[in-house]
Order: C-alpha cells, then sequence, then structure tokens
C-alpha cells in the first residue's frame, strides 16, 4: 500500500554503494525502518542530507505490515531549517534529542500529537535567537507526557513540606519508598521546577551546568526504568562537555 505521510529522521545508516537504511517516526504510520536508493547524479530527487537527524521531510513510502523494512519511493523537506545545520549548540541538541527519540520511540505506534510535537519542539529551536540552553531539559519531561508515564501532579500540587520523588512510580511521596530509585527531597525540587518549565518560559530559569546536567541524568534514568532496553545516551557526553561554555543560549 502506497502512503504518503509526515515524518522526523531519527537515525540513518549507509547499506551498500547506493542504498540508506533510514529509521523514522511518521505522522501517519508512527515508526518505521525504510530502504531508499540514492542515485549518484546530482539531479537525483533523494538526496543524502535529506536524511540527517530530526530533519522533517514529506515521505511516499510502500508499506507492507509483514515487512521489517518499508520501501521508499520518494521524500521532500517539509520544513528546511535556517539555523540548525549552522549553529554547534544547536546541532548537539538536534543529535542528541534524536538518539533520545530513536530509543524512546523503538515500538512506538501511531500517535500523532506526539509527532506535532516534536515536530512543533524542532520549529521552536530553529528559529530561536537566545535562551535554548535549558531545550533537551523541557523537551524530555514533556515527551514522557505522550508516551504514558508523566509524573503524578498530585501531591506536588498540594504538598508543604519535603516530599521525595519516586522514580520508579511516577509520583511525588511524603515517605521515601524502601527502593533506590528515588530523589531526595532537594533533587525531588528539580522535577517540580521542570514541570513548570515550557518553552516559552524555561529562558527565566538560570541553571548552572552542574545542576543541568543532573536534570538530565535523572531524566534518563526515568526514562530507563519505564521503557525496557533503555540505553545510556552516548550524546549526552557531547552536550555534558558543550554546555559548560555555550553563551546566547541560555
Amino acid at each position: 500500500m502506497l502512503v504518503k505521510s509526515e515524518a522526523v529522521v531519527l537515525h540513518s545508516m549507509k547499506y551498500g554503494d547506493t542504498r540508506v537504511i533510514v529509521d523514522v517516526f511518521t505522522r501517519v504510520s508512527g515508526r518505521l525502518s525504510l530502504i531508499a536508493s540514492l542515485p549518484r547524479s546530482p539531479r537525483a530527487r533523494l538526496k543524502k542530507q535529506y536524511f540527517q537527524p530530526m530533519t522533517l521531510l514529506e515521505l511516499e513510502y510502500d508499506e507492507h505490515e509483514a515487512a521489517s523494512l518499508q520501501r521508499l519511493k520518494d521524500a521532500s523537506l517539509l520544513l528546511p531549517y535556517a539555523t540548525i545545520p549552522f549553529s554547534p549548540e544547536k546541532l548537539a541538541l538536534s543529535l542528541f534529542v534524536a538518539e533520545f527519540l530513536f530509543h524512546a520511540l523503538r515500538s512506538e505506534q501511531r500517535n500523532e500529537p506526539l509527532f506535532s510535537y516534536i515536530a512543533d519542539s524542532m520549529q521552536w529551536l530553529d528559529v530561536a535567537s537566545a535562551g535554548y540552553a535549558n531545550f533537551h531539559l523541557t523537551f524530555l519531561m514533556h515527551t514522557s507526557r505522550f508516551l504514558g508515564f508523566y509524573p503524578n501532579l498530585e501531591l506536588n500540587n498540594n504538598a508543604s513540606g519535603e516530599v521525595y520523588f519516586d522514580l520508579r512510580e511516577g509520583r511525588f511521596c511524603r515517605v521515601a519508598p524502601l527502593h533506590h530509585d528515588v530523589l531526595q527531597p532537594a533533587e525531588a525540587s528539580l522535577i517540580r521546577l521542570m514541570m513548570r518549565m515550557d518553552f516559552s518560559t524555561m529562558h527565566l530559569y538560570r541553571l548552572s551546568r552542574t545542576d543541568r546536567n543532573r536534570i538530565v541524568e535523572v531524566l534518563l534514568h526515568y526514562y530507563r526504568l519505564h521503557i525496557p532496553h533503555f540505553p545510556e545516551l552516548r550524546s549526552f557526553t557531547v552536550l555534558r562537555e558543550l554546555y559548560g561554555d555555550i553563551s546566547g543560549a541560555g
């Protein structure tokens, strides 16, 4: 069946001399792996730069439910980025988000609200001239809402005094659970902080390099607890170093 859909590229890998395997998240079909031929001609419609991580595309593919690889027929840029490919800081954020989604959406079915959130987030990052240093923190926190394990707000909204955060249960509590996947009150406050952030307000939260990196560590651990086989992310090492010296992004 021939399908047309918007998509975001998560990962691509060269396959032979003229073909590429591309992992995408589509609006219509959810997560897919596609195989595409890339003619050597400079006039060819399919170009290898289309398959860079987090590129937004309009795709046409031949979908067969039983096949592990779907055949890509055509692709075009949906919304070309104006700044992300040329900004080392934004590019590092984009690669981190791509690696995160590659693992977080491993078996994700059709989820149009999630696709819209991803596409809108990347467009926001592309047009932002400053104030995007907390982009990846906000993105990770709010993506959990679409995957079904956004933190429970009940106690957080009514709590006074110290509360803990149970990472396994995704909820705040007054008494620490017996297991070790728990944030003490000082760090539980970081989760409360993250739940108040969105892209329009996150520039108001001035975080140190140490706090920012610790929040990412906590969020990635949270995902590992809720998504089977979620690995350590190699791109986080780059962000950990890069975001100590970013100027203009805070």
